[in-house]
């Protein structure tokens, strides 16, 4: 190990007398995962003081500072869960921490930043960007002559975070044959690598990054630091511009391979620890299950022995979950959730026919679609299945001269944009149904209104319930075909569906009048 690793590793053994007089060992546990075979375990910093792990570097690194340069005040710069730790140790060390977070931060992060700091903390909001508020930080604390307590690339602070390894290696759960570490600045990676190394020199150690934040894997490559141009925020714990100066040469030495994952991959990591535990982690915390979880579907080694994950935080705005629900699908590991675009005629009873070359047991998770003008509509359907089911389903659809195009990543597929062209419609009628949560429920019924309508509208999401529910749009030749459809459907209602109502007035007037031709 080089001179900074060593120095790492004596910086670790110090934190230990430190940290514990601000929160307690948190717990690992093995994760029950479906399909895997393989003993997973999971160390649960979102059970920490602050839900996440970052509390273990800010104490230490404001704990190890001379008193009487601590007492002057310290200055730190986060959007998120390292406010939180410096907020906390402020408050515990008694001394005064300006936090710089951008203006862009949300009222509940604020919120949580005083709660723990109290009067010892001042929130100053500067910019959009944590670079923004990281450089006026920066600025005061040179000003002021100010300690500032950096996140991830300062010894002491990384000496803080690798605790969390100890604890680990303390636990008699181990050794562990691979252990996954997600990587933002890269002072988790490097410290937990540095301890693990130590202890297990035969473990793999995996670093996790973002698709679109691997900026340490960028500088692995290319053999210095490099800024990336853009940085996706989805996984926001993780979303680091940069490699650290002191990060980046300890993950290049201590780490054996970097693992980038997907947002989506993300989403079904987070799904399968609510499945396996009922955690429901933060992105970023998801990040080192998504890795192995990726790894097992594409080329883990038949035997992958032990395997550790972190869960490094759980700090989440309660209204992402939907956007994670969405993402994650609703079945089991190794089921993926992709939207096709199918091409089909405009006459009646075209959509059952390609509902019917749906598979037996595949969830249909969102339909979206809407008239619009020419001899071809275009309806999307979110299809969630295995491999071997998307290969059936091309094949059914091949055979009736169809090809499905794979829209998972569209923009207008992601924020359901359904066009729409009203003045091409005859005696349109809209319902909202309910329908059991259940697969052919809605083809049951649309066999039942397949006689009288040709359905121009349909806007339907899975929501996890007992009942799906959704917005449907039947256009008819004739009025009587209308009118008939009606009594049809009052008569479904409670047998094939649960509930149907007919949308009149002012909000029939709306769907009409909003929705627009392509």
């Amino acid at each position: 190990m080089s001179a900074l690793s060593d120095q790492l590793f004596e910086e670790i053994l110090q934190a230990r007398q430190r940290v514990y007089a601000v929160g307690s060992h948190t717990p690992l546990e093995r994760l029950n995962l479906a399909s895997i075979p393989a003993p997973v375990y999971a160390k649960r910093e979102d059970l920490g003081p602050i839900k996440a792990y970052k509390w273990r570097g800010a104490y230490n690194c404001m704990a190890s500072l001379e008193e009487e340069r601590r007492a002057k005040g310290v200055v730190a710069a986060s959007a998120g869960n390292h406010a939180q730790g410096v907020a906390l140790a402020a408050s515990r060390l008694n001394c005064r921490a300006y936090i710089f977070m951008p203006c862009s931060t949300p009222n509940v992060k604020q919120r949580e930043v005083k709660r723990l700091g109290g009067s010892h903390v001042e929130i100053v909001l500067v910019g959009d960007s944590y670079d923004t508020a990281s450089q006026a930080a920066h600025a005061f604390a040179s000003r002021e002559g100010l300690a500032f307590v950096h996140p991830y690339d300062d010894l002491r602070t990384m000496g803080g975070q690798g605790t969390l390894a100890d604890e680990v290696v303390m636990s008699g759960q181990g050794p562990f044959d691979r252990v996954y570490l997600q990587i933002g600045g890269g002072g988790l990676a490097a410290a937990c690598a540095c301890w693990f190394r130590h202890f297990w020199p035969r473990c793999r150690i995996v670093g996790v990054e973002g698709e679109e934040q691997a900026s340490m894997k960028l500088a692995v490559d290319a053999g210095e630091r490099r800024a990336l141009k853009y940085v996706d925020v989805f996984c926001d714990g993780t979303a680091v511009r940069m490699a650290g100066k002191l990060t980046f040469p300890l993950c290049r030495e201590l780490i054996d391979e970097f693992v980038t994952v997907t947002n989506d991959e993300v989403c079904h990591a987070v799904r399968a620890m609510w499945e396996s535990s009922r955690v429901v982690p933060e992105p970023s915390g998801a990040m080192g299950l998504a890795a192995f979880l990726k790894q097992c579907k594409h080329g883990m080694p038949e035997n992958p022995g032990k395997a550790l994950v972190i869960v490094s935080g759980a700090n989440m705005d309660f209204s992402q979950m939907g956007s994670i629900a969405r993402h994650a699908g609703t079945g089991a590991v190794g089921r993926e959730t992709r939207y096709l675009r199918i091409p089909m005629k405009t006459k009646k009873g075209q959509i059952l026919k390609y509902l019917k070359s749906i598979p037996q047991g595949v969830s249909l998770t969102d339909v979206q679609f809407g008239r619009v003008a020419g001899e071809l509509q275009y309806p999307v359907f979110g299809v969630e299945g295995t491999d071997e089911e998307f290969r059936r389903i091309h094949e059914r659809l091949a055979e009736k001269g169809l090809k499905a195009e794979d829209i998972t990543t569209d923009e207008d597929v992601r924020f359901r944009m359904i066009h729409y062209d009203a003045g091409r419609l005859k005696h349109p009628v809209f319902f909202q149904i309910e329908f059991p949560e259940r697969p052919g429920a809605f083809l049951e019924f649309m066999e039942a209104m397949g006689e009288y309508a040709s359905l121009c509208y349909f806007n339907y999401l899975y929501s996890g319930e007992r009942v799906g529910r959704a917005l449907v749009g039947l256009e008819f030749d004739t009025v009587e075909d209308r009118d008939i459809c009606r009594r049809k459907a009052e008569q479904l209602a409670g047998t094939v569906i649960q509930g149907i109502q007919e949308v009149t007035g002012s909000a029939r007037r709306r769907i009409l009048e909003t929705m627009s031709p392509l």
